[in-house]
């Protein structure tokens, strides 16, 4: 593909960029225009090669909307909150206006049971809003401005209202083992990682990009710069994927004969979604077809539009005639759920599912997945995943499984809360404030661990749970600037998200401090199954090389190889349980009881005592000072 004009536009970035960066990454090598050659295995360390042996079974649960901070910043061990002095954390002190237009000052404050801490609003994690939080000045994020832009949105002049001050106090606001005590107890039993940051700086259908491409578009903006995303990239069509916008497939603007479902609300109403553009780099689902990847590409009912961007990714991906991986993309509401009446709405996702997340659904953005039958049956229902677990019908070689919850949940849950609107709003179970609550929310992770602790899966199994973004939550790290997006601003790494890994195999009760972002998770599977990272694909290779020469900006195509600072989540295995010199942790440590996931903690009284764990805050005696005003619900339950 020619390289082409330099836009003047995408100059003035890459002229930002090489100063904002501070250095050049690790260049790839030359690509040769010619069909390339197999992709090489690189050598492989000794527990990497102790895992292979050990995991065939990867599933990750992958939950919306919550910074480090916001749940594991009082965990001890970790890098959290009171780690270090005020005045040596980042943002711990925070400029916020008061109604009458004075200024103070807001620092963290620990919410719990009292405030019904586990049904928050939303906040803005908008990309835009997102970057201006982190205060990005001559390339550092001072992460101080999280209180102060949350406000102004609601307010952007003169003296705030109630509301959006109690906006920019919700932003500073965390729980711990007294909110999300099944959280915690997974922290303490098996690994959490406290420096993972978000692969790209913003909502939520980037993160959901970056857990399966370890990029949301980079390389496809490189290869087409006419299709970079305007603006400030909180709105419309364009690459990298920066917004919420749903994919094309399922929308008004898909007319292919068997359209992939969508939300029934997502392009009605006064504020419908947009959509995005088809999405045509490589990702995981193409990588673990293997050695038959062509057979399986040409079923695509529209292969040349959908593979143009991946012509030399299907031979040199087919040249390793390297055996499939089986994966799947579970979530709620893509199909009938087991708890939908029989004969009424809602029925199923197609046209009339409620619960159903569409821009959440990753794969779906993908014209190679979308418009390809052979590939989109990896595209299941949240209840599917259940029952595949009970049943066993799982590939007996292993494989890659996602999981996501939605709007509602399949357990019949309420909140806690008796506030009628929050009973009637908060039933969703992927931990997205505004509609989820979170004990709702780590119910479900609790009762998918159950399953699989309770199958034959458990012994070779990981575990991974993680987050899509931070929520424009505050978290005091600041994240490395790796990328500038075609704005001039800073694209990513965004704020830190948790991070655990369960496994039989894993150190347990350890905090890992490896770096990495939401593209960690694609490495680790790379590393697992000895796929060729989607960096050296050729057609990401010549994206990334495009992006050199058309923009000066380095870093532009997957994180899962040649960008610095992207662990691989191995940290977290424990070499001696690998090698058989200690015994793999058993399946009890990871059941939580029944009646601790059937019925949530404020019933329970399950909370950070039952765990034994004191968190920091206090341990050192850190006076809690709620704002006065502070309402966490200002949209849900308005202050009068």
């Amino acid at each position: 593909m020619p390289i082409g004009k330099h836009c003047k536009a995408a100059m003035a970035a890459g002229v930002l960029a090489t100063g904002l960066l501070g250095g050049t990454a690790l260049t790839p090598p030359a690509l040769a225009q010619t069909a390339p050659a197999p992709l090489m295995r690189g050598p492989v360390s000794a527990t990497l090669a102790a895992l292979r042996g050990k995991v065939k079974y990867v599933f990750v649960l992958y939950q919306e909307n919550r910074s480090f901070d916001s749940y594991f910043g009082t965990y001890p061990g970790a890098n959290g909150l009171f780690s270090q002095p005020a005045d040596r954390t980042p943002g711990f002190d925070q400029p916020i206006m008061n109604t009458d237009g004075t200024m103070s000052v807001i620092h963290p404050f620990r919410i719990g049971p009292k405030e019904y801490a586990a049904d928050t609003d939303d906040i803005d994690h908008s990309h835009s809003k997102t970057v201006a939080k982190m205060d990005i000045q001559g390339a550092v994020p001072r992460m101080d401005r999280f209180s102060l832009v949350e406000e102004r949105k609601y307010s952007p002049t003169g003296n705030p209202s109630l509301k959006a001050k109690q906006f920019g106090e919700l932003a500073m606001a965390y729980e711990d083992c007294d909110t999300v005590p099944v959280l915690w107890r997974y922290a303490q039993k098996f690994t959490l990682f406290d420096n993972i940051f978000e692969t790209i700086a913003g909502p939520s259908t980037p993160g959901n990009l970056s857990i399966i491409a370890a990029q949301t578009g980079d390389t496809q903006r490189a290869l087409h710069p006419d299709e970079a995303v305007k603006g400030n990239g909180d709105s419309g069509p364009g690459e990298p994927v920066l917004n919420d916008s749903d994919p094309l497939a399922g929308s008004p603007l898909d007319h292919s004969a068997h359209p992939l479902p969508v939300n029934p609300h997502d392009f009605a109403g006064p504020h419908p979604y947009g959509v995005q553009r088809n999405q045509t780099y490589a990702s995981l689902p193409l990588t673990m077809t293997g050695g038959g990847i062509a057979g399986v590409v040409k079923k695509d009912t529209d292969e040349a539009a959908d593979t143009a961007d991946i012509r030399h990714d299907i031979p040199a991906i087919a040249a390793r005639n390297h055996k499939p991986v089986a994966w799947r993309w579970y979530e709620e509401g893509f199909d009938h759920e087991p708890t939908d009446p029989k004969g009424t709405d809602p029925v199923d996702a197609n046209g009339t599912h409620a619960s159903y997340i569409t821009h959440h659904n990753g794969p779906q953005y993908f014209g190679y997945v979308a418009n390809n039958p052979a590939m989109h049956e990896h595209l299941k229902g949240l209840g599917d995943f259940f029952a595949d677990v009970k049943a066993g019908r799982l590939p007996a070689g292993g494989g890659l499984f996602y999981v996501k919850g939605g709007y509602k949940n399949i357990f019949g849950l309420k909140p806690a809360n008796p506030d009628p609107k929050v009973q009637a709003n908060f039933l969703g179970d992927d931990d997205h404030p505004a509609y989820s609550d979170a004990q709702i929310s780590e119910a479900m992770l609790g009762k998918a661990i159950n399953a699989i602790a309770r199958s034959r899966y458990w012994k070779e199994s990981a575990i991974i749970i993680t987050w899509d973004d931070s929520e424009g939550d505050y978290d005091h790290v600041p994240p490395p600037i790796r990328r500038i997006d075609p704005n001039g601003a800073a694209e990513g790494s965004g704020p830190r998200v948790p991070l655990l890994l369960i496994s039989p195999y894993a150190k347990s009760g350890a905090v890992s401090s490896e770096m990495g972002t939401q593209s960690s998770v694609v490495k680790f599977v790379d590393h697992l199954f000895d796929l060729p990272p989607l960096a050296t694909l050729p057609d990401e290779l010549e994206g990334r090389r495009n992006g050199e020469v058309r923009f000066h900006l380095t870093n532009m195509g997957p994180e899962d190889a040649f960008t610095s600072g992207i662990g691989d989540l191995v940290s977290a295995f424990d070499p001696a349980r690998l090698a058989g010199r200690k015994p793999p942790i058993p399946a009890s440590a990871a059941i939580v009881p029944d009646n601790l996931l059937d019925r949530l903690p404020p019933e329970t009284g399950y909370g950070c005592k039952a765990l034994g764990i004191v968190p920091v805050d206090y341990q050192k005696g850190i006076r809690n000072e709620i704002p006065a005003d502070f309402n966490p619900r200002p949209n849900t339950n308005p202050s009068p």
